[in-house]
């Protein structure tokens, strides 16, 4: 056993923050240092692993990237989690720092208390915590909480149910967050941007650095990497509502979310396909979109990233010899959502 720990850096965020992107400039920007990169996809499709599979950096080749698709991370430790941690400890040649991408809907609390486990405290510790913020979304008060309007309603009706699990897991992620990354900000007017930061920073009693970004503007792996906080140790002051209600004798779950996968063929007309979905998310309130389209006459693949009425689409590589073109996309929403219904629209026009 090396006498250093390994750092570990967590980046977390709600669904469409940005995760995926500042890993992917993490890698491009990490000189050398070699990264092994755990992400815990939440869906039948892995978009993201593929997605920065693709990355073709040499600090992190596809050997080092293993990718958790089995549930949620906090839901998953004992079974996925901690044997992945081990394995990459036995290895050879060790990573000098492990970066773990969680799903949009995991809770980090229970991730980070994992690095106390026996097994692993003696050889890694976390260098940080960073929570990934969609600034557009908060400013348009989709995660940000009026407590003064939600009192009022509260007290002129005991039986409204005040508390949105979305708005849960949005505050859990502040919470436990040692850097938070205001992204999307060149989405979000100056005169915004105040009233976003109040919002971010009342989600949570602890202070956290804050630091905006947005397109060609995301921190570099000398701002991400070498916080050296240990967060494991430093987990009293970030609970999260979860492990709060679980003291009240209250049992935690995932069923507010679920997820499937929509597939179809080679598509024509991007922006059709594009409109398409926006209404398709529109109309069912749908959280998160995400995969691929094969796209007629183009050699490459194409990426969907959905969130809102915001689509980002980008080639990222060439479609590989032995692989079907096809579209495949990943649809995440609320528990009670017509997977049929929106199943049958998406495939409609894929």
């Amino acid at each position: 056993m090396q006498a250093e720990k390994i750092p570990a850096t967590v980046i977390t965020g709600f669904l469409g923050a940005g995760k995926t992107t500042l890993v992917r400039n993490l890698l491009a920007t990490a000189n050398g240092k070699r990264i092994a990169l755990i992400i815990n996809e939440f869906g039948d499709l892995g978009v993201d692993g593929d997605v920065l599979a693709g990355c073709g950096d040499e600090t992190c080749s596809e050997d080092d990237i293993v990718e958790l698709t089995n549930g949620c991370i906090c839901c998953t430790v004992a079974d996925d989690f901690v044997p992945t941690i081990t394995k990459l400890m036995e290895r050879k040649q060790r990573p000098d720092h492990i970066v773990i991408e969680t799903s949009g809907l995991a809770l980090p609390q229970p991730l980070v208390n994992a690095f106390n486990w026996p097994q692993i405290r003696e050889q890694v510790t976390v260098d940080g915590v960073v929570t990934v913020v969609d600034a557009a979304a908060v400013s348009e008060g989709r995660f940000a909480d009026d407590h003064d309007a939600v009192q009022a309603q509260r007290q002129a009706d005991g039986s409204l149910d005040h508390e949105s699990p979305l708005e849960e897991l949005f505050e859990d992620q502040i919470t436990c967050a040692d850097m938070i990354i205001l992204n999307k900000t060149d989405l979000v007017a100056e005169d915004r941007m105040e009233t976003v930061e109040v919002a971010v920073r009342d989600a949570t009693e602890r202070r956290v650095k804050l630091i905006r970004a947005g397109a060609g503007n995301a921190p570099s792996a000398d701002v991400l990497l070498g916080l050296g906080v240990g967060t494991e140790g430093d987990m009293a002051a970030r609970k999260s509502h979860h492990e709060m209600h679980h003291e009240d004798g209250h049992e935690h779950d995932h069923d507010e979310f679920e997820s499937f996968v929509a597939e179809g063929g080679e598509v024509s007309d991007i922006e059709a396909v594009k409109a398409a979905l926006v209404a398709v998310i529109e109309k069912h309130d749908v959280l998160r979109l995400k995969g691929f389209l094969a796209v007629e006459g183009k050699g490459m693949r194409l990426v969907v990233q959905a969130v809102g009425r915001r689509i980002e689409t980008y080639f990222d590589r060439d479609w590989g010899a032995d692989e079907k073109r096809q579209s495949r996309l990943v649809v995440i929403g609320l528990h009670d959502m017509a997977q049929a219904v929106i199943r049958s629209e998406i495939e409609a026009v894929l």
